[in-house]
């Protein structure tokens, strides 16, 4: 597995142009100078001769509001011939996508070349920004489609998470009609909370109806594997089939993300290799299954010495539950190289960065208990799966 970074700010261009034009060159040797400032990038090229590449649009987990970041939140695409398959609607993705020289593929300009997205779960920093999708893809390219987007995600969770904390009585409880909706039940809620723009735009604009433009479905678990979610939102399990066109093969599992059900961890098998994204998670032996062999593992990331920095004790009881979860619910920086380790990876990459500014020296610590190669991911760098395919070659 070969990778590459090639950022594009405008002072990179000659660069990047000469890269493109040496085409037999090892594509390392096309990487943008070190220390580029990531959010000035206004296009990302492909590197020269790969067919499938991993993008990391954003990086950043939670609300990156956070210290006045500029980071996008976290979404990541693969792209397979052209072809874009989405993880994740982090804030800023739509404007990353572009940013990334997604919406430039040859033939397919805009979101035209966006063929499906998978959401790992349904906490607010993965899909905040998942209205822009229809919101704004008539006009960003999704009408030019022949067929419509494809969009997975999590199906409902079924039942109210557990009240935590003593003498809590009388929680409220949010749209009790449908308290914990899956993917296909927010979409609508979508829909109609933004009907008068949508309305206003189909009869005046004459834009068409999104819903003939994306088509969105649930992730169903495969039944008697989850009995209780509340004790158990992950038990053993075999990675199951989600997706599967000519270019890709998705299949799933579920993570350790409790108490949110379901979370789901995602693989991505092609012809030139197989990537992997965790979602969010704890340390979890059903991902080391899913990962086992891939090219490259994306797996979430938390520096633990930044959750006493970030709530300081002595804590309330609502600092020490947003702590208890920050600790369980995912993986520390130095778990992190375990996992990579026993999945037999050739490439952890670090993303869903907590905080998201943090120093690399920090999450370098990654690198503990690994022999593979540990990128720490920085949004709009393209990473090249398998060997190059140039024209007139056989794969």
């Amino acid at each position: 597995m070969n990778s590459t970074l090639l950022k594009s700010p405008s002072g990179l261009l000659a660069k990047v142009a000469h890269c493109l034009l040496v085409a037999l060159l090892p594509v390392a040797a096309c990487a943008a100078d070190k220390g580029a400032d990531n959010t000035a990038a206004t296009a990302v090229l492909p590197a020269s001769g790969y067919r499938t590449s991993l993008v990391l649009l954003g990086t950043a987990a939670g609300r990156t509001s956070y210290n006045g970041t500029s980071l996008a939140g976290i979404s990541s695409a693969l792209v397979v011939d052209g072809d874009v398959y989405l993880v994740d609607f982090g804030a800023g993705w739509l404007r990353r996508y572009f940013q990334a020289g997604l919406g430039k593929m040859p033939g397919k300009p805009g979101l035209s070349s966006l063929r499906a997205a998978f959401i790992t779960h349904l906490h607010a920093d993965h899909v905040v920004d998942y209205p822009s999708l229809f919101l704004f893809g008539t006009t960003d390219g999704l009408a030019a489609r022949k067929n419509p987007v494809r969009v997975f995600g999590p199906g409902p969770r079924g039942s109210l998470v557990p009240v935590v904390g003593a003498n809590r009585t009388n929680v409220p409880v949010i749209h009790p009609e449908n308290p914990t909706p899956g993917t296909v039940a927010m979409t609508e809620s979508i829909y109609a909370a933004f009907a008068n723009d949508i309305n206003d735009n189909i009869r005046d604009s004459q834009k068409p109806d999104p819903h003939t433009l994306v088509a969105v479905e649930d992730i169903k678990v495969p039944d008697g594997v989850v009995v209780n979610a509340d004790r158990d939102p992950a038990p053993d399990m075999q990675p199951f089939p989600v997706y599967q066109d000519e270019r890709v093969k998705v299949t799933a599992i579920l993570v350790s993300h409790a108490p949110v059900y379901p979370s789901f961890a995602f693989r991505f098998d092609t012809a030139d290799g197989s990537v992997v994204f965790s979602g969010d998670t704890s340390p979890s032996p059903n991902l080391i299954r899913l990962a086992k062999g891939a090219d490259i593992l994306v797996h979430e990331v938390i520096d633990t010495k930044w959750i006493d920095e970030f709530l300081p004790k002595p804590r309330n009881a609502a600092q020490e539950a947003k702590a208890r979860h920050l600790l369980e619910a995912h993986t520390a920086v130095e778990a992190v190289g375990a996992v990579a380790q026993a999945s037999g990876v050739k490439t952890l990459v670090l993303s869903h960065l907590a905080p998201a500014d943090s120093t690399d020296s920090r999450w370098r610590r990654a690198q503990e208990g690994y022999s593979g190669r540990v990128v720490v991911g920085t949004e709009l760098t393209w990473l090249s799966v398998g060997q190059p395919v140039f024209a007139g070659m056989a794969p």
